[in-house]
């Protein structure tokens, strides 16, 4: 069975954190931090990336944090696969390795990875979201409007 990387879980947990504050104040990351446990190493190594990869925007100073960059609906689980784990085609199969794996072993992992994304492209921020409110999460936690007009 495939796991899900740390470091990929932390992203997952971080940005749907943000997503489910107000949307009217930056979420510092030690309230992350807090709530979800992430050790603030990893978390700020997470986040640089996601700020990076447009799906997070960092403000600076006391009341700074970070915000979605976009709205919670257009970030997908497989923007954030492609941004922490710098997911880029054809990398695989131009790795060192046997002739099998690059022949083989390579083109067969690249087909599950594009799969794997493709179906990651279809689960957004929106639905975690909303799964975490129908599982009763969303004690304490404003639910931020997500529209536009």
């Amino acid at each position: 069975m495939l796991t899900l990387p740390r470091k990929l879980m932390f992203a997952i947990e971080a940005v749907t954190d943000i997503a489910r504050q107000p949307l009217d104040r930056p979420v510092p990351s030690r309230d992350i931090t807090s709530r979800q446990g992430i050790p603030p190493r990893y978390l700020e190594q997470v986040l640089q990336k996601l700020v990076k990869a447009g799906i997070l925007s960092g403000i600076r100073g006391p009341k700074g944090g970070y915000r979605l960059a976009r709205e919670r609906r257009r970030i997908t689980l497989a923007d954030i696969v492609r941004a922490v784990e710098e997911v880029a085609p054809g990398r695989e199969a131009t790795a060192g390795g046997t002739v099998l794996h690059r022949q083989v072993i390579a083109p067969v992992w690249q087909d599950v990875q594009a799969g794997t994304l493709q179906r990651l492209d279809e689960i957004s921020i929106e639905d975690l979201c909303l799964r975490a409110q129908a599982a009763g999460l969303d004690e304490g936690v404003e639910n931020p409007l997500d529209f536009i007009i």
